[in-house]
């Protein structure tokens, strides 16, 4: 079952958005977790989350948000974060919150959803490709 994330689901979350940083080898602290918690439930604050809840354990997780697309002239969805833990892929619930993802997209007016991943995340790619169009733009990053 896809819900929004709530106050009562926050050690698990924790645990599968640590399991989402060791992926891609990011190291978290107890500041950046807090930070983040508090901001998926703070109503003023843009970021948003998903969990995907079996047998009452969260298996999943996504953060998206609102992002302003100058050229378009209107707001478009951008998922941050989609984590599935390993004991549960294969069975398309990250392709169940992406659905999910799109309907709150068009309630919303975004009418388009964006997302990256590392390009060497074949495992997600092959989803994102059954589901979506890889777009034609490269992402640069300046530290």
């Amino acid at each position: 079952m896809i819900r929004n994330i709530q106050i009562k689901d926050k050690d698990e979350w924790r645990e599968l958005y640590q399991g989402y940083a060791n992926f891609y080898k990011v190291e978290i602290s107890k500041i950046i977790l807090d930070t983040v918690w508090n901001w998926l439930l703070d109503q003023n604050h843009e970021l948003s989350g998903l969990v995907y809840e079996i047998n009452n354990k969260l298996v999943a997780i996504a953060h998206y948000r609102r992002m302003p697309s100058p050229l378009r002239g209107k707001d478009i969805g951008f998922l941050d974060d989609l984590y599935v833990h390993p004991d549960f892929r294969g069975r398309k619930i990250g392709e169940e919150i992406i659905n999910k993802l799109n309907h709150i997209s068009q309630e919303k007016g975004w009418g388009l959803l964006r997302w990256i991943t590392r390009n060497d995340n074949h495992n997600a790619k092959s989803l994102y490709d059954r589901v979506a169009k890889k777009s034609t733009w490269d992402v640069y990053e300046l530290e």
